[in-house]
């Protein structure tokens, strides 16, 4: 099963809602690089890296810059099946750049599953077969949350997560008054994005009590991280740990001498894909820490291995994979199915993609 091509190529995809972030300015748009890997019996793996430049540093011209031209040349005549072999070469080759590792490993493991003639989430041993997962509301006035929250609601979503971070009075407010307009049934969850101080997160919790939070997401800074140690136990098991979780030495680092926060949240555009998003998954399923799996703004090729990675962990307990939603255009079809907010892989191999 020899590789006879490498190509890869950046698609620029604009979004039908765009959104901000606390600390970043509104995102309109997204690049991905889409990667295909054909073989000499003719199959094609596909793979797709989207940098998150504000939590890894690898921007999307660095990303674009080590997948094009000449960039995949070193993958040709080489055996598709030695997955761990080639994803630890792309570490040697790209260390700074984990989107562009993803973006290789992804295809690798679409060609070997669909080599195998199986879903990649039976190859890696399923563990989950549906899911909901959260859509997420950015920072926006109250009103449009509001109205976003609705909306979701009334299309069968039951998860909403809330961007917060730019100011605590506000936050509170917005939350408050969307857990009155979408009920008790609709679970909530919040990300921070680092624009808490450990005194402004342990207010958050103290006046939050009543709305029934689902998990708090990264509301430190990576470096003020280890103040949370000051919060009572039972706050830090409802953290989720994002920008402070990049690969395996962070996950370790948390876990010991006893675990940081409760949830990890693991992105394959952070760790480098597949294989190291599975042995992340591996610490915190023998440290006893919940699998939250997340994305940036992707395509479906990513948020599909994400998701058959989420189902192969036992860990798993959330799913945020709401990345290709508000694509206006995406290069690829099917990859899972999505109703009512609950997630499923397809039963096709690989995958199981095919172009838009």
């Amino acid at each position: 099963m020899r590789i006879v091509r490498a190509e890869a190529r950046l698609e620029e995809l604009p979004l039908t809602r765009p959104y901000a972030i606390a600390g970043q300015p509104p995102i309109d748009r997204v690049g991905n690089v889409i990667v295909e890997l054909e073989t000499d019996s003719g199959a094609v793996g596909l793979g797709a890296g989207s940098p998150g430049e504000h939590v890894t540093g690898e921007t999307i011209e660095a990303c674009a810059g080590a997948l094009t031209g000449e960039g995949l040349a070193w993958l040709a005549g080489r055996d598709a099946r030695h997955v761990p072999a080639l994803c630890r070469e792309a570490e040697a080759r790209w260390p700074a750049a984990p989107a562009a590792r993803a973006a290789v490993d992804i295809a690798l493991h679409d060609l070997l599953a669909k080599a195998l003639g199986a879903p990649l989430c039976d190859i890696l041993g399923r563990a989950h077969a549906a899911m909901p997962t959260s859509i997420t509301i950015g920072i926006k006035p109250l009103d449009e949350t509001l109205a976003e929250g609705v909306e979701y609601v009334a299309r069968g979503f039951r998860c909403i997560k809330v961007k917060i971070g730019d100011e605590l009075d506000a936050d509170l407010e917005r939350l408050a008054r969307l857990r009155e307009r979408v009920g008790a049934r609709t679970t909530l969850r919040v990300d921070a994005n680092v624009g808490y101080t450990v005194t402004e997160t342990r207010s958050f919790f103290e006046r939050t009590a009543g709305l029934g939070l689902e998990l708090v997401e990264q509301p430190v800074p990576r470096d003020a991280f280890g103040g949370l140690r000051e919060l009572p136990a039972a706050w830090r098991r409802a953290v989720a740990a994002d920008e402070s979780l990049h690969g395996e030495q962070d996950a370790l680092a948390l876990a010991a001498p006893e675990p940081l926060c409760g949830i990890y949240n693991i992105k394959l555009m952070k760790c480098g894909g597949v294989r190291p998003g599975m042995r992340i998954a591996a610490i915190a399923e023998t440290a006893g820490i919940e699998l939250m799996w997340g994305c940036m703004d992707e395509s479906r090729i990513s948020i599909a291995a994400a998701l058959h990675a989420a189902f192969a962990s036992p860990a798993t307990r959330y799913l945020d994979l709401d990345g290709s939603l508000d694509l206006a255009r995406d290069v690829v079809e099917g990859g899972f199915v999505l109703q009512d907010g609950v997630m499923r892989t397809t039963s096709e191999p690989g995958l199981g993609l095919r172009p838009a």
